[in-house]
């Protein structure tokens, strides 16, 4: 059997997407990871579609470079913007991204409403009005944005008074709505599931991360690329901004001590490695330089 002990590699705006690793780690503990949070541009929510792409071809380019197998967008808003893209710039490495679970979503709910919870970016992008084309045919959704959600998860706040009230305005007209299953639409959001299960009782909350695992398992294993079983994975963290709030980060949110790497942008187009080399993005091509 062919194995490949290289890593893969997973970025986000910031500390969401630690709720697919945490999920890729727990189901492949065999496979060494690359995590790379962006927390320097964070939230990505407002940014443009311009700069939502420039980052992610940076940072993708950047964790291929790092020796990546396989790259996980584990954030949904860059996976709206520039999935799309990414898989054409990056043909030779397979791309995972984050698709909005409405299709389960609409299996499962008996009152035929399904609330989403996202960010606007997620709710404007064309994969969010693909994938309800295809698949909310008949259910009801209820589309709900949460400013300041991401911030207060990125500062550790999951479960003060803050958080729960405004997590408990946001529920309100999915409760009101008759709907009977939510889907989280943002990486960030399972890090308040459990005050999510509080506030609306009775209702089935979706988290991705379960599902992004096993089809990471699966395209590795149709490409014959996984890590050998008899290993024990390896992981790296990485951020744009600052390497302490990081670390108390990772420690409250997956328990994990970690030493964490900083790597800077010198523009929005360019990542600065701790060896000093530049990763340049032609904004006029779409290409590394």
């Amino acid at each position: 059997m062919m194995t490949n002990n290289r890593p893969i590699g997973v970025f986000d705006s910031g500390v969401g997407g630690l709720s697919v690793w945490r999920e890729i780690a727990r189901q492949l503990p065999h496979e060494d990871t690359l995590y790379f949070a962006d927390q320097v541009h964070i939230p990505y929510g407002p940014r443009t579609l311009g700069q939502l792409r420039s980052f992610s071809e940076a940072i993708a380019r950047f964790l291929i470079d790092q020796g990546s197998k396989l790259i996980v967008v584990a954030c949904n808003t860059a996976s709206a913007a520039a999935l799309k893209h990414l898989r054409a710039v990056f043909p030779e490495v397979p791309i995972v991204g984050m698709e909005p679970a409405v299709k389960p979503a609409a299996q499962q709910t008996r009152t035929g409403v399904v609330g989403v919870m996202a960010t606007p970016a997620t709710f404007q992008g064309e994969l969010f009005a693909s994938v309800v084309e295809r698949f909310a045919n008949g259910v009801r959704l209820i589309n709900q944005v949460c400013p300041g959600l991401v911030e207060q998860i990125e500062a550790g706040q999951v479960s003060t008074p803050e958080t729960m009230a405004m997590l408990d305005r946001f529920l309100a007209p999915i409760r009101s709505g008759g709907a009977d299953t939510i889907v989280l639409a943002c990486t960030h959001y399972p890090f308040v599931i459990e005050a999510i299960r509080a506030l609306a009782p009775g209702i089935e909350v979706i988290d991705p991360a379960p599902a992004i695992a096993r089809q990471v398992n699966r395209v590795l294993s149709e490409r014959g690329e996984s890590a050998a079983a008899d290993r024990i994975g390896r992981h790296r963290f990485m951020t744009s901004d600052d390497r302490a709030a990081f670390q108390a980060v990772l420690r409250q949110l997956i328990q994990i001590d970690a030493d964490v790497e900083v790597v800077r942008w010198r523009d929005e187009h360019t990542v600065e490695r701790g060896d000093g080399r530049l990763l340049r993005i032609n904004p006029e091509s779409g290409r590394g330089a």
